[in-house]
């Protein structure tokens, strides 16, 4: 990209600092605003580091957003010294944080009001998909906006997609994260029950890898499961509140999603036992519970 855009970045956390580290690295003039303490790579970068997210919004064109859930958007975009105020016409703001669909569509309704665009962008990846830039983006949005901050969004992620209107970057977030969570439970079950029957696990999981049940999940968390690996990642108090999210927008839909509802109550059994903080591929540690018995010990 030759073209050098004033950007803005509020939410400088695991996956926000590693996001603009690579606009910044492109060469753009970057806004930032956090909360937490400036990451060390942005406070020795070329990026100005503002007071609060008005004063972002203020200097840059487009402003991005990644922060934990939909409080935090709600604070950040229209609070005291949010975005919004600092908003003129013709700006883009750009949410790429995991929150509520219902919540998303409000946002970008006060925000059109302004007179400016407004794109919802969660993205899928994790940490090490942050600073790889190979994350995967879901967008909702006008399509003309869409391909005007897609330039920028290729400077974070690889797997870029328009997925329909505001709140439907969100929906097919919620959509994936009910995946990943139904998925890591079927991986948890198959290897526990691999290992309770006496056979390695390690080996049952090379051997799945090569047949219909490969995936992603059995790959990276499989290993994880085996090896005992359970330093985040991705921690399960946050999938726990992409789980929420789905199960309330399914009630408020009427539609029933029966193993979503088991995996949160499994991720819930981990977070009693002081594991809010683990990688969510530690659900395995709620069925080991149950059965007594850990992927690793020898069988009787």
């Amino acid at each position: 990209m030759s073209e050098k855009l004033k950007l803005g970045f509020v939410g400088l956390g695991i996956m926000g600092a590693p996001m603009a580290s690579h606009l910044i690295k492109a060469g753009h003039e970057v806004y930032v605003a956090t909360r937490s303490k400036v990451a060390p790579e942005i406070a020795a970068s070329s990026a100005i580091v503002c007071a609060n997210p008005q004063e972002v919004a203020k200097q840059a064109d487009i402003i991005f957003l990644m922060l934990p859930d939909t409080p935090d958007v709600e604070r950040v975009l229209l609070g005291e010294h949010g975005v919004a105020a600092g908003l003129t016409t013709g700006k883009t703001v750009v949410d790429m944080s995991s929150i509520s669909p219902i919540a998303t569509k409000e946002f970008a309704k006060k925000i059109n009001a302004l007179g400016c665009d407004y794109l919802d962008a969660p993205v899928s990846g994790g940490q090490v998909g942050a600073q790889n830039a190979t994350l995967s983006i879901m967008v909702g949005g006008d399509e003309a906006v869409f391909n005007k901050v897609k330039p920028v969004f290729e400077l974070m992620g690889k797997n870029i997609n328009l997925v329909g209107g505001n709140g439907d970057g969100q929906t097919a977030k919620v959509a994936n994260q009910i995946i990943v969570a139904l998925n890591i439970e079927a991986v948890a079950e198959a290897l526990l029950f691999a290992a309770k029957a006496g056979a390695d696990p390690a080996k049952v999981r090379q051997a799945l890898m090569g047949g219909f049940a490969s995936s992603k999940i059995l790959e990276v968390h499989g290993e994880r499961m085996v090896k005992r690996t359970f330093d985040p990642g991705f921690r399960i108090e946050l999938h726990q509140k992409d789980l929420n999210l789905a199960l309330e927008s399914a009630r408020s839909l009427g539609v029933s999603l029966p193993n979503t509802a088991t995996a949160q109550a499994l991720f819930s059994s981990c977070v009693a036992h002081g594991g809010k903080a683990w990688d969510h591929s530690a659900m395995v540690k709620a069925l080991e519970g149950m059965a007594n018995f850990e992927i690793g010990q020898k069988a009787d």
